[in-house]
């Protein structure tokens, strides 16, 4: 959810005066960034989502998509600074998924929902070149797409998009004739108050949800699956505070894990996935370091499981509701995943 600049000089100062936000919670062990984006050409960058993509034939090529809820998509080089800039407009959450066809050839497939324009932007990223271009925006009538997530499941592309009502609508999306994005809305689910964050487990067909005052939830895709979602997860203020925003997924040595912000407290929830059942393993904060300041209010976030750019077993990045000492900016922090593995002791 967006905090506007004034509200977030608030909670910092509350902060300072009371000590950290999780400090009447569950104690998080605690991490610093390695990397931030940077971007000298807006004053007020309003930060909210990053995806992650790297050429899996040469991982140093990557880049990292972040939407600005207010002027539209930035493409991040690796070391934080702008490599290119779309704008779209307001756009809230993005995610992509590789191997998308387009007459013939293979791109990645890069979304982003469009609450202000009722609709979806969507994006093509040559992994050739590591060029992105507009492909189309997909109007959702009256339908407002507030959290947003990518899937490819049994082979599908599947647009997810979810509004502050509760309703999740599925779409799949292909390429037609002309090379235009062709949608057709599979599956509409259902939560009881506002949700954002999702993210879909492409192995399995599992959809995660977060409830943003109530928990996190999933539900599979497979056709035929129940609509009655499953509870993983409830803001309980000790590990999940309201609001729980951004889910990812981080695969590494042969685990996998479900991490979710808590945006309400300024920490980040680590759940083992095996099999149905979701194991607590900890909860980390970012931290101010040497160069880099460490994380509030964080919406989305973004995991890439193994080698991208110069982090060799991964990395996850955060939007930071304020970054110092820019007084109303945001940006993004990355952090390298071998700090919170050994953090949190997961070798």
């Amino acid at each position: 959810m967006k905090r506007a600049a004034v509200l977030g000089l608030t909670l910092l100062a509350g902060a300072c005066a009371t000590g950290p936000r999780w400090a009447n919670g569950e104690p998080p062990v605690l991490v610093k960034a390695s990397v931030e984006t940077i971007v000298t050409t807006d004053g007020q960058v309003d930060a909210d989502d990053p995806a992650f993509w790297a050429d899996p034939a040469d991982t140093k090529r990557a880049v990292m998509f972040g939407t600005d809820k207010t002027d539209g998509l930035y493409v991040h080089n690796m070391d934080g600074t702008v490599k290119q800039f779309f704008p779209s407009g307001a756009l809230n959450n993005v995610d992509l998924r590789a191997g998308f066809k387009v007459g013939g050839k293979d791109y990645v497939l890069v979304g982003a929902s469009a609450d202000e324009k009722l609709g979806l932007h969507t994006y093509l990223l040559d992994p050739v070149t590591l060029e992105t271009k507009e492909w189309g925006f997909i109007a959702t009538g009256d339908y407002e797409p507030y959290g947003f997530c990518v899937g490819n499941y049994n082979g599908q592309f599947q647009l997810i998009a979810d509004a502050k009502s509760g309703e999740v609508r599925i779409w799949t999306v292909t390429a037609d004739a002309n090379g235009a994005p062709a949608v057709k809305l599979e599956r509409t689910l259902k939560v009881g108050s506002q949700p954002e964050g999702c993210v879909v487990d492409d192995a399995t067909g599992n959809l995660y949800l977060g409830e943003e005052d109530v928990g996190i939830w999933r539900w599979n895709l497979a056709p035929g699956s129940s609509d009655t979602p499953e509870s993983i997860a409830k803001v309980d203020k000790k590990r999940i505070t309201d609001d729980v925003e951004g889910l990812t997924i981080m695969r590494d040595k042969g685990a996998k894990y479900l991490i979710a912000s808590s945006q309400g407290d300024d920490t980040y929830n680590v759940f083992r996935i095996e099999g149905a059942a979701h194991t607590y393993v900890g909860r980390f904060a970012i931290v101010d370091g040497d160069k880099i300041d460490g994380v509030t209010a964080t919406d989305g976030l973004d995991a890439w499981s193994g080698p991208i750019g110069q982090f060799p077993a991964g990395v996850i990045a955060f939007h930071d509701d304020q970054d110092k000492p820019d007084p109303g900016q945001q940006n993004y922090k990355m952090v390298d995943w071998r700090d919170i593995r050994q953090a949190l002791d997961l070798d």
